[in-house]
């Protein structure tokens, strides 16, 4: 399957942040898109940006993206890559774009010497734990808090 992945543009964020909202269905999880394409703008696109991302375009379409931040992990004393997003529309799925999106992202973090890359997927999206053990991924099972403020 022919696909790009690069660096999203602030053209992309209307599409970016449609994809959220598929990503958050298919998590079944909530989403309000209200201020989110100026939210991802703000943290994208500043001098010291806070959030990266990657997006896949087909045919000159927006069809996935990954989102990534850079943190500091205490036990470790070392820098390390969160991966906080990775969605692909249905259709792109199981053609390897989700590999190229990794291996790009591994790229990127050992880049930024981080000692490894970090995410989470909830437990019911066998089809994500299974892509992600395949890549070599380890797991850690933990239950993440959030508080709302």
């Amino acid at each position: 399957m022919k696909h790009l992945i690069r660096d999203c543009e602030t053209s992309d964020l209307k599409m970016v942040v449609a994809l959220c909202q598929k990503h958050a269905e298919y998590e079944q999880a909530t989403f309000n898109p209200k201020g989110k394409e100026n939210g991802l703008k703000n943290a994208l696109f500043c001098e010291q940006p806070k959030l990266f991302c990657l997006v896949v375009e087909k045919n000159k379409t927006i069809v996935g993206y990954a989102t990534y931040t850079f943190d500091f992990s205490t036990w470790d004393a070392a820098n390390f890559m969160y991966l906080d997003c990775l969605y692909l529309e249905e259709d792109i799925r199981g053609f390897g774009t989700g590999e190229a999106i990794i291996k790009q992202l591994k790229q990127i973090a050992a880049d930024k010497n981080c000692i490894d890359i970090q995410w989470n997927t909830p437990k019911f999206n066998e089809r994500a734990i299974k892509f992600y053990s395949r890549i070599g991924g380890n797991r850690k099972d933990k239950v993440r808090f959030f508080l709302d403020l």
